[in-house]
């Protein structure tokens, strides 16, 4: 979970810190609004990346969703930001379904482990 979701956020944060200059110069935006709200969002991304996966950090997954309907509701000012957005919710979403599908039996097995039933022994 750590690694698939930390890096869709730290791809995500580049995207975010490069759409600044687009949101200036090709939509001509607001220089300091442009930067503020690209720079909090990419900020808020790369923080996610360092917690998401962590014990005792699930509220990073939820967050981490809210931040990318945040990144969809950016293509108010980019409108590129639309797809790209979409493209990373979607990446984020799998990252989240093949970490849970590939920890589920790992976490079977560590239950099994701890009830006191006997388990197969390790190849």
């Amino acid at each position: 979970m750590r690694q698939l979701c930390g890096t869709v956020l730290i791809m995500e944060a580049i995207i975010l810190g490069l759409a600044i200059p687009v949101a200036i110069v090709l939509e001509h935006a607001n220089r300091p609004l442009a930067g503020g709200i690209g720079g909090g969002l990419a900020v808020c991304a790369l923080l996610l990346s360092g917690v998401v996966g962590r014990p005792r950090m699930g509220w990073a997954l939820k967050a981490g969703t809210v931040l990318q309907v945040a990144v969809i509701a950016a293509g108010i000012v980019v409108s590129a930001m639309y797809v790209l957005g979409v493209i990373f919710a979607a990446l984020w979403v799998t990252g989240i379904w093949l970490a849970r599908r590939h920890e589920a039996p790992r976490a079977a097995a560590h239950h099994q482990g701890s009830s006191g039933a006997p388990s197969a022994p390790a190849p």
